[in-house]
């Protein structure tokens, strides 16, 4: 599936088409920190001489409550500076249990958000926290006839790509999508030999 122009830069963490390898992730699911781990350590790497083009996909689990927060941090960081959002993305998996329930259940969202914005510029993925912190910040009013509910500057962000998971039946993460069919038995716990031995003659039967 085609990704928007927005988030081609961002998003796209190979460029080598013409095949497409989809991704749907979430940040705060342990099984995608796991398979974002041996992407980026051998698979990526791999791939980069294939005709391939792999996308990050965001697939917010609601069951991991803080994992919209996580998404939309990445996407904030993503607006500020594009070229940074893998970077982001792995500070993400990499201390992901710093955003689990247990440790956040008594946390507001506005501290969870403080939190996000400290560590993009921990690893570089931006100068400065506040420029976080703004596209992320809601204002509190003071009485419900004053809520619009209306979210932040990367809400419709957000909305784009959970409804695009949705459009493809996506329902857990990870989910692996190849030129657009869905392959459900690719496993996180899979090294470079079984990424090899599930793409290889997927890549080969366009050279044939």
């Amino acid at each position: 599936m085609a990704l928007a122009p927005a988030y081609a830069v961002g998003h796209k963490l190979l460029s080598g088409g013409p095949h497409t390898l989809e991704i749907f992730l979430d940040y705060t699911c342990p099984f995608s920190a796991k398979i974002w781990r041996a992407l980026q350590s051998q698979v990526l790497p791999w791939l980069k001489t294939q005709p391939v083009t792999v996308i990050f996909r965001h697939q917010v689990q609601p069951w991991h409550p803080n994992s919209t927060l996580l998404h939309e941090a990445a996407l904030a960081v993503e607006k500020i500076n594009p070229s940074a959002f893998e970077l982001y993305s792995t500070a993400l998996f990499e201390n992901q249990n710093q955003f689990f329930d247990e440790i956040t259940v008594n946390q507001s969202r506005t501290t969870i958000y403080k939190q996000l914005a400290v560590l993009a510029t921990s690893v570089n993925a931006v100068n400065d926290s506040v420029a976080v912190l703004q596209m992320l910040d809601i204002q509190p009013v003071a009485t419900a006839e004053q809520a619009r509910n209306v979210g932040n500057a990367v809400t419709s962000d957000l909305k784009y790509h959970i409804k695009l998971a949705r459009a493809q039946g996506i329902h857990v993460s990870p989910t692996v999508v190849f030129d657009g069919i869905r392959d459900d038995s690719v496993s996180s716990s899979w090294g470079l030999e079984q990424w090899q031995a599930w793409l290889s003659p997927k890549l080969t039967q366009s050279q044939q």
